[in-house]
């Protein structure tokens, strides 16, 4: 009873309103705001208060909500998770069955580990830079745009 007299309320100072601003000339928000306090009253004749202020007040109706915000968090949870470990557990069996099929033996098994340059000769030993290019040509370039932007 209390909630469909607050809802009409609500309706009738909206309405109030809406004259107020049509008297201002301002139709367009007369409009709006009449459309916008009809609502309640729309809704206490429909039942939908009377109902929501039954459920608001049930217990069982709490607990039921509890129970869906549990399952939604083990939803969220599991999906969370899911995608931490990179998909399924059949997504990760596809996965490496795609692997076994793309892996190919090397031609030359020795020649895969990199040489760690134990036994170079001196000509196999990379050129030192040029006799200009020292560590202060390096920041140049950086010098150039700071002086062009007047820093």
């Amino acid at each position: 009873m209390i909630a469909e007299t607050v809802c009409s309320a609500v309706s009738a100072a909206g309405l109030g309103i809406a004259v107020v601003t049509a008297y201002r000339k301002r139709y367009l928000s007369a409009a709006r705001i009449a459309a916008y306090s009809l609502v309640p009253i729309g809704l206490v004749m429909t039942g939908i208060v009377g109902w929501l202020s039954d459920t608001a007040l049930s217990p069982t109706a709490w607990a039921g909500f509890g129970v869906l915000a549990a399952a939604g968090l083990l939803f969220a949870g599991t999906r969370a998770v899911e995608r931490r470990r990179g998909g399924t557990r059949a997504d990760r069996r596809a996965e490496r069955a795609a692997a076994r099929g793309a892996r190919t033996d090397a031609v030359a098994p020795a020649a895969s580990a990199p040489s760690l340059g134990a036994g170079r000769s001196p000509a196999a030993r990379p050129a030192s830079p040029p006799e200009g290019a020292t560590s202060g040509d390096d920041f140049s370039d950086i010098e150039a745009i700071l002086k062009k932007h007047g820093i």
